[in-house]
């Protein structure tokens, strides 16, 4: 295998075989096919059928598709390049969303599930009240949303492709999010979830067989280290004294411990306990992307099942990402240690580094023939099934927190094409922004996303914690809380990013001018600090302002249990378990008062149907696009429909909002999540 340690010419670009085109297109046509069959099969006539797959979801894809939703396309560019970069502390990330998953599972999904909520700005509205923490809420989601995980997928997809393929950026793209956008449209939360299993498969699979190539490569573990810690560019080894800094270019002494300095690495352990912990909550807990995925769970019992599967498969990235971008280093120091801005430029046009093509180039060098079609494949399951994860819940938030409450007698099929249409917008946007990534810097991209995460996230995370654990929050207390956050976050990102853009490169004569605020503190650090200021704030004003005067039921951890009345409170939460033909013969009712009060149910709805069904007489060809534009846009015809009694549909409501587990099933959980978390602690005892 040839090294090109040349390092003055981008990575060479791979020619796919008759075997690697094989791949591609049998992946491509059994994600469609799988796409098709799930749109078939999901309950699209309802909204609980299309945003929460008619709650009929199993444990297994429930943690496949946490997984193969969070493991997206920056993983293969972004944690390897991070392990390439500075060594295996960037494993925290992974490794402590262990414990955040059995927290999802064993403390927040009961609450969820039990107050009724199909969304977490909804869940907001239920505990808190008013609309503006919900809208809020949504409308800030739906921009990072945007901004950050859609172009960060992107960004690394378009990146890998270039670099295996050197495909033409646009056509490529374009094609990816088409395809995505298609079955996540048609088939609701099922298809995506049904998709996401098979691509969570694929990656582990494939992502695997890289790994166990790549340290049978350099000679096992201790060759790895001993080799990783030797790995430099030619460059750094020949002319340090170009550097003032000898740092620059060279392996840290720290590179195979977990837990590093907390003054002076750069991941402080402090920081990666304490100030990743609200990030994490908000990503695994709070965070509509994921939750959506344990409320359609069959019960609670297959959601903590989910979310235990999800915390082991958490577990493998480091040996399926971090360890081949150390291997990547080991093999490619050239291109992926280089350590001058100009020779960063000259292989990937990227002056503050090419840690992030640590990934693609053992794609490119490392596989043989087949196994590279493979490979691509997985990026592409990556990329799709975190992007169709995306689309679904931006769809179900847009359409349940904003435009349902823009449109507040909107009817359950309007809701369903609506939430379709808004998916075909975000298509839009996300290739409208490919042209504002490709001037990004992607050697800064990761670090623009963290430090998004740190600014903004933890006054929500406070939130939603001390909604969940303390009855007395008030939604003044929360609003002003969150206010108080999001400000001092701004600012702290601002300076961030200003000072980053004009930071001097490493080993540079130039002052760095960057404040001790920011420079200084991590960005960790900062959102410990941005925490404590907004459980300040939220506490202080609750204490200050008058409290709800009901007692919360259901939508508390310490009300979970609680009996709601016959008749809810709030008039709109109900509506969201009725089905499309509900709205028109609730309506019906509601307007004849004699109809009403008939006491023969099964002729009243006759007599609706009689109404509100005439028998048109059509062409064929007219039935035919009928039939395929109530199947594509989710509303069955009305003579299809199931009409329920409030009776029925209270029965319904029970169903969807049941908490109840058997005693053998709550015991054997319990002790998986125990052995679960006591191998993590195992596991970061010897790499700490």
């Amino acid at each position: 295998m040839t090294n090109h340690t040349n390092g003055t010419s981008f990575p060479d670009h791979a020619k796919l075989t008759a075997i690697d085109v094989i791949a591609v297109t049998v992946y491509f046509v059994i994600v469609v096919c799988l796409g098709i069959y799930a749109t078939y099969k999901s309950k699209k006539g309802s909204t609980s059928g299309y945003f929460l797959a008619g709650k009929s979801i199993n444990w297994f894809l429930i943690g496949a598709s946490l997984l193969a939703s969070n493991v997206g396309a920056p993983f293969f560019v972004a944690l390897s390049g991070g392990a390439a970069a500075s060594g295996i502390a960037i494993t925290i990330y992974e490794w402590h969303a262990v414990f955040m998953l059995i927290l999802l599972g064993w403390i927040f999904v009961p609450v969820y599930t039990a107050s009724g909520c199909f969304t977490m700005p909804e869940y907001l509205k239920k505990r808190y009240g008013g609309n503006r923490l919900r809208i809020y809420l949504s409308l800030i989601s739906l921009v990072m949303y945007i901004l950050t995980k859609i172009s960060a997928e992107i960004y690394a997809g378009a990146l890998f492709i270039r670099v295996v393929l050197n495909w033409d950026l646009y056509l490529s793209i374009v094609l990816i999010v088409s395809v995505t956008a298609l079955y996540t449209i048609t088939g609701g939360l099922l298809a995506v979830i049904y998709t996401d299993t098979l691509q969570a498969i694929i990656v582990v699979i494939s992502a695997s067989i890289v790994s166990v190539i790549g340290i049978v490569k350099v000679g096992g573990w201790n060759e790895l280290k001993r080799q990783y810690m030797d790995s430099y560019s030619s460059q750094t080894k020949s002319d340090f004294s170009r550097f003032h800094n000898h740092t620059c270019g060279l392996a840290r002494n720290d590179s195979f411990h977990i837990f590093r300095d907390p003054v002076t690495s750069d991941l402080p352990w402090t920081g990666a306990i304490f100030g990743l912990t609200p990030i994490a909550l908000w990503v695994w807990c709070n965070d509509q992307l994921m939750v959506q995925r344990t409320l359609a769970a069959k019960n609670l019992s297959h959601a903590k099942g989910g979310a235990l599967f999800a915390s082991y498969l958490k577990i493998l990235p480091f040996f399926l990402f971090v360890i081949p971008g150390l291997v990547s280093r080991i093999l490619y120091p050239e291109e992926v240690a280089c350590a001058s801005p100009e020779a960063c430029t000259e292989v990937c046009q990227n002056k503050d580094g090419c840690s992030n093509i640590a990934y693609p180039l053992i794609v490119v060098r490392l596989l043989p023939e087949g196994l590279r079609g493979i490979m691509l494949a997985a990026l592409l399951a990556a990329l799709m099934s975190s992007l169709t994860s995306i689309f679904n819940s931006a769809s179900s938030m847009f359409t349940l927190d904003i435009y349902k409450h823009i449109r507040k007698k909107a009817k359950a099929t309007e809701l369903l094409i609506v939430g379709r249409l808004f998916v075909v917008v975000l298509v839009g946007v996300s290739i409208a922004w490919i042209p504002i990534l490709e001037k990004s810097e992607g050697g800064l991209l990761w670090n623009y996303l963290n430090a998004i995460s740190a600014n903004i996230t933890p006054p929500w995370c406070v939130v939603f914690v001390l909604g969940v654990f303390w009855t007395r929050t008030t939604e003044k207390g929360a609003f002003w809380g969150l206010m108080a956050g999001m400000v001092v976050g701004a600012i702290r990102m601002v300076l961030d990013f200003y000072y980053k853009s004009i930071q001097p490169a490493c080993g540079s004569p130039l002052h760095d001018i960057t404040p001790a605020i920011v420079k200084k503190v991590h960005f960790l650090h900062f959102s410990i600090i941005l925490t404590v200021i907004s459980t300040l704030v939220t506490v202080v004003v609750s204490l200050c302002t008058t409290p709800r005067p009901e007692k919360l039921p259901k939508r508390t951890w310490w009300t979970r249990h609680e009996v709601l009345e016959a008749v809810d409170s709030e008039p709109d939460e109900f509506s969201d378990y009725e089905q499309c033909a509900t709205d028109e013969y609730t309506a019906f009712l509601n307007a004849d008062p004699d109809l009403k009060n008939n006491g023969d149910q099964e002729t009243d709805q006759d007599v609706v149907a009689d109404i509100l069904l005439p028998k048109f007489h059509v062409s064929l060809w007219k039935k035919i696009l009928l039939c395929l534009s109530s199947w594509f846009c989710g509303y069955e015809p009305e003579n299809q429909r199931v009409k329920m009694t409030r009776d029925e549909q209270r029965a319904e409501r029970d169903r969807l909002t049941s908490i109840q587990e058997t005693k053998y099933m709550k015991w054997f959980l319990n002790v998986n999540a125990l052995i679960c978390m006591a191998v993590t602690c195992t596991l970061l005892a010897i790499f700490g």
